[in-house]
């Protein structure tokens, strides 16, 4: 999916809401636990309740590589029924890999050959090189770690040296020799709101997949009046405060009323810059 159909999904739909398919098999409804395979049964329920709604899915790889086999089986059905009924969502692989190029070129293949995946997400740490082979396929995407929504992120991604902070140099390397907005994104934590205007600085034209909406106290409002570019550039994510808002055997219907809030929330902010009527 290139750049301008993603804008056009975006405004198509009134919506950039992206769903974190984070399906923690521990935390599935009851009325599921019979299944054959609860956590694509789980993953099904949610994103026939959704599509219509987002324009994003973004299965946490780590949620499926911990039940081992049974759990990349789920993964790879989850995806594959993305891309067979709703053609047009674009779906994130959060796997958050790098390494040194011949590894993360297995780590490309995976994903974005051997699985349909739009897009993986890569953390940038390793330089250049661990990051190429993502960029190689045609109509693909990366989308690299640049200012996350954790704690942690204090640790590193504000060091300064010369002036210039450590994840302004992410952005500013990346966007200038590694890939284009037409193949590279970047997260940018919706806890980090503040800084949205300094990102734009250096990257005014990409996406950004933004999380931390949500469980995680981010503010929609915020993320937009900074983050928002005139091809709107944003995809905002939320996981748990969408498909773990219900634990009955409704919480397919109750997932859609949270992503239809979120989504009418968006149609406003999208209409104020004029990008939708």
């Amino acid at each position: 999916m290139d750049y301008t159909k993603l804008f056009e999904n975006i405004r198509e739909k009134k919506s950039f809401l992206c769903v974190g398919l984070d399906s923690d098999s521990s935390k599935l409804p009851e009325c599921l636990k019979d299944s054959k395979d609860p956590v694509f049964e789980f993953n099904k329920r949610i994103i026939d309740s959704t599509h219509d709604l987002v324009v994003a899915y973004k299965p946490n790889v780590a949620f499926y590589e911990c039940d081992g086999v049974g759990g990349w089986n789920s993964l790879i059905k989850t995806v594959n029924y993305i891309k067979e009924n709703y053609p047009d969502i674009f779906v994130i692989a959060d796997a958050k890999r790098g390494d040194i190029g011949n590894t993360s070129k297995m780590y490309a293949r995976a994903f974005l050959e051997n699985m349909p995946f739009d897009a993986v997400t890569v953390a940038p740490y390793m330089g250049e090189d661990s990051v190429k082979p993502f960029t190689s396929y045609e109509g693909k995407w990366v989308i690299l770690l640049a200012l996350t929504s954790n704690k942690g992120a204090d640790d590193f991604q504000y060091h300064n040296e010369g002036g210039t902070k450590l994840f302004e140099k992410v952005l500013r390397l990346s966007s200038e020799s590694w890939g284009t907005r037409e193949n590279m994104m970047y997260v940018v934590g919706a806890t980090r709101a503040e800084m949205f205007k300094e990102i734009r600085k250096i990257v005014p034209d990409h996406f950004l997949l933004v999380p931390g909406i949500g469980a995680q106290g981010g503010s929609l409002a915020e993320t937009a009046k900074y983050g928002m570019n005139d091809k709107c550039g944003l995809l905002v994510n939320s996981s748990r405060g969408i498909i773990f808002a219900d634990s009955s055997e409704k919480f397919d219907k109750v997932a859609r009323e949270k992503a239809l809030e979120v989504r009418t929330e968006m149609s406003v902010y999208l209409r104020e810059r004029r990008l939708i009527q």
